[in-house]
């Protein structure tokens, strides 16, 4: 897949196949299985109505910790491979869940819904709105609009099947468990949509599984509410609104250049090759190993990451993405969108070469098999590259006394994936740097989400177009950290500063006030809860009980990116749904049973959850010499601008986590990389440890002006 250095030996290892995503052929034998269960009577329709029973995803089912590690680390047998499938059961009004393996077969299914909601099935109207749903819906729509065409023709410019109205949705649908009621905003139809807003709002309650019975129950235009259609129409026709009269607006959300591209920006390349290999699941960067995947419901993940073959980290994962709006209009007022509910990486398209990735990354394809009958392959929606940040990870220009450059460009592996959620795109990246470091970031960009501007809504945003009010929102993500140092019996450390003041031992009538290290070891999980109303010690380390070289434990250090707005209040009914924002840092004792923070029913079902991430905490067991899973929530706090017009743009707009060596190394690792770089006066010229004093010989057709360096010539001297 990718063309490695000549001069590189990569070890790849087929155990990573263990956290491999299903193949295609994987996902249609599942398929094929689950259908051919008669008692099941799922339908084979992609778009099935919500009164049939739809098998709505297959995912690969991870294998036990214990056993990974067994077969990965002491020749153990290897794992079943199991595939986990949800069926939403629209004939008896229930979810249910399952798992089917071994794969490649002969397979057989097991129903885990108790074991893993501790109920037998669970309520139909968590269910995600599958494609079948939304069909329906849009019939719905399509028959209310055919009264309202004159108010929509003279208020919106309406013309159907000409100049639609396209819907919004807010989420939760309702305001307690059961509903399904869902505010559906409409924008005009040109593109970047969201940015469009029209003043018009409606009411539709689909609760029921019979499409027939499903109802219009309220009206917002231009401000007012009305109970029904024809209460709408008859105050509009009788002048009793305040009228939005249509008017050709300019199309200010176009992402096409506004002059044409006069030329080429920098370009990377490799000029000896690539320093990566991948094959299959598994990448290879120098001292680097890991296993990849992506999840439809999650997004991306990676497993078994190795340093110098000694495993940092079992697994890094994204786990949820979560925004809360402010507005005076309903389709913004209550919504809280939940991605992994609709799935984040459901929405992982083929990246543009030179644009989401650089030209010569390694592109990796994808299937997936998610609200759909058919399993979809989804072209170069991951790439891998290398890539020099453009910042040296590390250098010194020494100007006293022993003159000399020592340096090191910062030179780091990518993996990364975008998901274009609706409005948001959401760009993932897992970088792993020579130092031994590795960070999990997000950045945003797309569109922002917006409403209609009516009086007294600028207290929740700012004009950012005409009669356009883009809504103050937050944005949490939550990561998955689990690292295994040296092992899985670690602990959870704390390292901050004070102030003390001293006596000066050469003067003891004077004082001085100096930092001094504070030092704890959290023993709970409950006091390693660290919520972000509180002050947060600004080191936390997952340590292990051996000592580097100098008498300290060795530790990996959680560095969280963050500009997080405040989480929702905890007296708020929805908050159970979404309880890991409430941490900027939790650390628990690794269960198989806590494999993710939210589900995919949160969003549908956001008032009695059926994950509750802070139930993880409740239980306070120890985390003293235990394997421990650390879940950091990053993000930051929007507040759209006349700059977010036509696409938020990723600089500032984002955050995440960085995993550093603390102690764990007696050196920086990086002292050892191929690309450091060391010259003295009288060497600038030569190449045994200045690589970059010879590249412009060694290209074939160089570009490139040679070498030169002069530093030392205004360097101090004492003589």
């Amino acid at each position: 897949m990718s063309q490695p250095q000549k001069s590189q030996q990569f070890k790849h290892s087929d155990k990573s196949l263990v956290f491999a995503d299903l193949t295609a052929e994987e996902y249609k034998s599942v398929r094929d299985y689950m259908w051919a269960q008669k008692d099941l009577k799922i339908s084979h329709s992609s778009t099935a109505k919500p009164s049939e029973n739809f098998l709505f995803l297959i995912d690969l089912s991870l294998p036990r910790k214990a056993d990974a590690l067994r077969y990965l680390d002491a020749n153990g047998q290897k794992p079943a491979r199991e595939a986990s499938v949800m069926v939403f059961c629209g004939e008896g009004g229930y979810l249910k869940e399952y798992v089917v393996g071994p794969l490649p077969g002969p397979l057989r299914h097991r129903d885990v819904t108790q074991e893993k909601y501790n109920t037998t099935r669970l309520p139909f109207n968590a269910r995600t709105v599958t494609i079948g749903e939304y069909v329906q819906l849009f019939k719905l729509l399509y028959q209310a609009f055919q009264k309202l065409e004159k108010p929509l023709r003279e208020s919106f410019g309406y013309v159907p099947k000409q100049k639609e109205l396209l819907p919004f949705e807010g989420m939760p649908r309702g305001i307690k468990s059961g509903d399904r009621k869902t505010w559906i905003s409409f924008f005009r139809d040109f593109s970047g949509m969201y940015i469009y807003p029209v003043g018009f709002e409606m009411l539709v309650n689909h609760e029921s599984s019979n499409t027939s019975e499903w109802t219009i129950d309220r009206l917002l235009y231009n401000g007012q509410y009305f109970e029904n259609i024809n209460e709408f129409i008859t105050a509009y026709e009788g002048g009793k609104v305040k009228k939005i009269v249509h008017k050709d607006i300019k199309k200010y959300a176009s992402l096409k250049p506004r002059e044409k591209p006069s030329g080429l920006g920098p370009q990377q390349y490799y000029p000896q090759g690539k320093r990566y290999s991948v094959k299959n699941n598994q990448v290879v960067y120098l001292h680097w190993s890991f296993a990849f995947g992506l999840s439809s419901l999650t997004g991306m993940r990676v497993f078994d990451i190795r340093f110098k073959e000694e495993r940092i980290a079992y697994e890094l994962s994204v786990q949820e993405a979560m925004s809360v709006y402010g507005s005076v209009t309903p389709g913004m007022m209550l919504t809280k969108f939940l991605d992994s509910s609709i799935g984040i990486g459901r929405f992982a398209h083929e990246l543009v070469r030179g644009v989401d990735c650089p030209y010569m990354a390694t592109y990796v394809d994808t299937y997936r098999y998610i609200d759909t009958n058919v399993t979809q392959r989804f072209r170069n929606s991951i790439c891998v590259f290398e890539h020099d940040i453009g910042r040296p990870l590390r250098r010194h220009f020494s100007d006293f006394f022993h003159n000399g450059f020592g340096g090191m460009a910062n030179s780091a592996l990518v993996l990364r994936t975008i998901t274009a959620i609706g409005n948001y795109d959401y760009i993932w990246d897992f970088i792993f740097y020579q130092s031994g470091s590795v960070e999990a970031t997000v950045h945003a960009t797309g569109y922002i989400s917006s409403s209609f501007k009516n009086d007294g809504n600028l207290q929740y945003g700012h004009q950012v177009a005409e009669n356009v009010l883009g809504n103050i929102h937050t944005h949490f993500i939550n990561f998955k950290v689990d690292l295994d140092i040296l092992g899985v019996k670690n602990m959870f450390q704390t390292k901050d500063m004070i102030y003390k003041e001293v006596p000066l031992p050469w003067m003891s009538s004077e004082k001085a006030k100096i930092p001094q290290l504070v030092e704890q070891q959290i023993r709970t999980e409950k006091e390693a809860a660290m919520l972000h109303s509180a002050k947060t010690p600004r080191y936390l380390h997952i340590a292990s009980n051996q000592t580097n070289r100098w008498g300290h434990q060795r530790s990996y250090r959680l560095q969280v990116v963050s500009f997080a707005g405040d989480h929702l209040p905890e007296s708020e009914s929805v908050e159970r749904s979404m309880s890991w924002a409430r941490y900027k840092v939790a650390i628990t004792k690794h269960k198989d049973e806590e494999q993710t923070s939210s589900s995919l029913y949160s969003q549908n079902y956001m008032w009695s959850p059926f994950v509750d991430f802070s139930k993880y905490i409740e239980d306070n067991e120890a985390i003293d010499n235990e394997d421990l899973v650390a879940w950091v929530t990053a993000g930051f706090l929007h507040i759209p601008h006349a700059e977010d017009i036509p696409n938020t743009v990723t600089v500032g707009n984002g955050g995440g986590v960085i995993i550093r060596p603390h102690n764990y190394f007696d050196e920086d690792p990086s002292i050892s990389s191929p690309d450091g770089v060391y010259f003295a006066p009288g060497s600038e010229s030569d190449c045994e440890y200045n690589k970059m004093a010879c590249l412009e010989k060694d290209q074939c057709s160089s570009t490139l002006e040679p070498f030169t360096y002069h530093g030392f010539e205004g360097v101090m001297k004492f003589e």
